[in-house]
């Protein structure tokens, strides 16, 4: 492989995530989720998890569902959720789901 190729071929599929996904919205999603749970800014970290820094439970899950269906127009269902485990899981959840929403 050579150029492009053999450069992308050394780091793993997610660190590209960033260079398709719109930063803005990833800047917006983070901004909602500091105010929504009062988290500080330092917390919100592609890698961390998400659940446990927005210390979620029933009420906040569906506080998160309402945040993302008024912001994104997309709804998180409960058998989607179990696999949004970090905050990047999230982004791209949200940034796939709104660019389908967006084309219907």
């Amino acid at each position: 492989m050579t150029g492009w190729h053999n450069f992308a071929a050394q780091f793993p599929e997610k660190y590209f995530i960033f260079a398709i996904m719109d930063s803005a919205i990833i800047q917006r999603i983070n901004t909602l989720l500091i105010d929504e749970f009062e988290l500080d800014e330092s917390q919100v970290s592609t890698d961390a998890n998400l659940k446990n820094t927005l210390d979620l439970d029933s009420l906040d899950y569906i506080d998160l569902i309402a945040l993302t269906e008024a912001n994104f127009g997309c709804k998180i269902p409960p058998e989607d959720f179990l696999n949004i485990i970090t905050f990047n899981d999230l982004y791209t959840y949200i940034d796939t789901h709104a660019r389908q929403q967006a084309t219907v």
